[in-house]
Protein backbone atom coordinates (compact mmCIF):
# COMPACT_ATOMS: atom_id res chain seq x y z
CA UNK A 1 0.00 0.00 0.00
CA UNK A 2 1.31 3.43 -0.90
CA UNK A 3 1.22 6.36 1.40
CA UNK A 4 -0.65 9.36 0.07
CA UNK A 5 1.53 12.35 -0.68
CA UNK A 6 0.55 15.23 1.54
CA UNK A 7 1.58 18.64 0.19
CA UNK A 8 3.80 20.43 2.63
CA UNK A 9 2.53 23.63 4.10
CA UNK A 10 4.89 26.59 3.62
CA UNK A 11 6.83 27.54 6.73
CA UNK A 12 6.38 30.74 8.66
CA UNK A 13 9.37 32.39 6.98
CA UNK A 14 8.06 31.51 3.52
CA UNK A 15 4.65 32.97 4.41
CA UNK A 16 6.29 36.23 5.52
CA UNK A 17 8.34 36.45 2.33
CA UNK A 18 5.28 35.75 0.17
CA UNK A 19 3.27 38.38 2.07
CA UNK A 20 6.08 40.93 1.58
CA UNK A 21 6.21 40.27 -2.16
CA UNK A 22 2.42 40.56 -2.43
CA UNK A 23 2.45 43.87 -0.54
CA UNK A 24 5.22 45.28 -2.72
CA UNK A 25 3.39 44.23 -5.91
CA UNK A 26 0.19 45.91 -4.67
CA UNK A 27 2.03 49.10 -3.66
CA UNK A 28 3.41 49.42 -7.21
CA UNK A 29 -0.18 49.56 -8.49
CA UNK A 30 -1.22 52.38 -6.13
CA UNK A 31 -1.79 55.80 -7.66
CA UNK A 32 -0.13 58.21 -5.28
CA UNK A 33 -1.33 61.83 -5.04
CA UNK A 34 1.05 64.60 -6.07
CA UNK A 35 2.02 67.43 -3.72
CA UNK A 36 -0.62 69.93 -4.89
CA UNK A 37 -3.34 67.33 -4.21
CA UNK A 38 -1.87 66.56 -0.78
CA UNK A 39 -1.70 70.28 0.06
CA UNK A 40 -5.25 70.96 -1.16
CA UNK A 41 -6.75 68.02 0.73
CA UNK A 42 -4.79 68.86 3.89
CA UNK A 43 -6.07 72.44 3.81
CA UNK A 44 -9.60 71.09 3.31
CA UNK A 45 -9.30 68.77 6.32
CA UNK A 46 -7.92 71.57 8.52
CA UNK A 47 -10.64 74.02 7.39
CA UNK A 48 -13.40 71.47 7.99
CA UNK A 49 -12.01 70.65 11.44
CA UNK A 50 -11.90 74.33 12.38
CA UNK A 51 -15.45 74.84 11.10
CA UNK A 52 -16.78 71.88 13.12
CA UNK A 53 -14.88 73.16 16.17
CA UNK A 54 -16.48 76.59 15.73
CA UNK A 55 -19.96 75.05 15.45
CA UNK A 56 -19.40 73.03 18.63
CA UNK A 57 -18.08 76.15 20.41
CA UNK A 58 -21.18 78.15 19.43
CA UNK A 59 -23.54 75.31 20.40
CA UNK A 60 -21.76 74.99 23.75
CA UNK A 61 -22.19 78.70 24.46
CA UNK A 62 -25.87 78.66 23.53
CA UNK A 63 -26.65 75.52 25.51
CA UNK A 64 -24.74 76.83 28.52
CA UNK A 65 -26.80 80.02 28.48
CA UNK A 66 -30.05 78.07 28.20
CA UNK A 67 -29.32 75.27 30.66
CA UNK A 68 -27.24 77.08 33.27
CA UNK A 69 -28.62 80.61 33.24
CA UNK A 70 -32.15 80.75 31.79
CA UNK A 71 -33.79 77.55 33.03
CA UNK A 72 -32.86 78.02 36.72
CA UNK A 73 -34.22 81.58 36.59
CA UNK A 74 -37.49 80.35 35.06
CA UNK A 75 -37.87 77.57 37.61
CA UNK A 76 -36.94 79.91 40.45
CA UNK A 77 -34.17 77.81 41.91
Amino acid sequence: MTTPVVPQQPGALQKVVTFYHDVMAEMRRVTWPDWPQVRQLSIGVIALSLFIGLVIFIMDGILQQVLVNWIPKLVGA
